[in-house]
């Protein structure tokens, strides 16, 4: 069965949960969660999204996200991909670090914020790591009660509804968020099928229905993929459909196979009549490519530099 796509809503609230694949952890040192911590600050100076709340578990990552006009999509396939890269790098690993696409429900904000940020900093005192939600180090909450600064995390909006002094609204946050303690599970920030996709009163969410999914990928031409993989290796794209059996050469014309097949962007045969090669020709560079991007660390930043570029300018989507 098809998978639903991806529903958009401009300045939606989402939450959003990435777990390890197979249930592995996904950080194994502090460094791991500090080096997430930047990531997500790139992004959002990147993307233009706030951050309402996060929890970083050993296994598993919750976030309260509010996008901008940019989807939803752009902005967790940067931060995953980017992590995934790093810890592959930093413990010498390959292959994926997520469990599949990320889980997202779009909540409704004037009814579930505080709820949804609630939620999410009391998972470790549900999980019964810690007794309290502030000794629990890897979550937003003690920046919401002075103890950090955690710059890109977006305490604001939360605040402001509990009081309007700082002192006086983290005393009531404090109080509202201790409340919840004794409280069950809530499987409702958990549901992410069909229609649950969308958590909110009846209003919000047939408003909600009327909003088209997320944009459709933006195809890339062949030009504009030539073009960049040019750029990358400091030639011109007319030298990747030339005669010159060049090393730097025949590595671009892989790097080009390889985006052309991983991004889902042009099947090889027409990529094969671009440049003119034989596209069993391409199909092995393409091989060669994903055998030395695992083992050649600095191949596979420029190759991840360029499917980032070709991403974030283009509106490429994958959830």
């Amino acid at each position: 069965m098809a998978r639903k796509p991806r529903i958009h809503v401009s300045g939606g609230l989402y939450h959003v949960m990435l777990r390890g694949n197979g249930g592995q952890d996904i950080f194994f040192a502090p460094d791991d969660r500090y080096q997430l911590y930047f990531l997500i600050q790139e992004g959002i100076e990147r993307f233009g999204h706030r951050v309402h709340a996060f929890c970083l578990m050993n296994n598993h990552i919750h976030l309260a996200v509010q996008v901008s006009d940019i989807p939803l999509s752009r902005v967790m396939q940067n931060l995953a991909f980017r992590y995934t890269l790093w810890i592959n790098r930093r413990y010498q690993r390959i292959g994926h670090l997520f469990q599949g696409r990320y889980k997202a429900l779009l909540v409704d904000g004037d009814s579930y914020l505080l709820e949804l940020v609630r939620y999410i900093h009391l998972n470790p005192v549900r999980s019964e790591l810690v007794s309290r939600p502030e000794d629990y180090e890897w979550s937003g909450h003690r920046a919401y009660i002075g103890d950090d600064n955690i710059p890109w995390l977006t305490c604001d909006s939360v605040l402001a509804q509990f009081g309007s002094t700082i002192h006086v609204a983290r005393g009531r946050y404090v109080s509202f968020v201790m409340d919840g303690v004794s409280g069950t599970h809530r499987p409702e920030f958990h549901q992410g099928d069909d229609d649950s996709r969308i958590l909110g009163e009846d209003l919000f969410v047939s408003r909600v229905m009327t909003q088209t999914e997320e944009p459709a990928p933006i195809r890339i031409s062949l030009d504009e993929l030539l073009i960049s993989v040019a750029q990358a290796f400091g030639i011109e794209d007319t030298d990747l459909s030339g005669p010159s059996r060049k090393r730097s050469f025949a590595e671009a014309r892989g790097v080009a196979a390889w985006l052309a097949s991983e991004l889902g962007l042009h099947p090889l045969a027409d990529l094969a009549r671009r440049l003119n090669r034989d596209p069993s020709a391409l199909s092995l560079l393409t091989k060669k490519t994903r055998e030395r991007m695992k083992n050649d660390p600095e191949f596979e930043l420029k190759v991840t530099r360029v499917k980032l570029n070709l991403s974030s300018n283009n509106s490429i989507t994958h959830a």
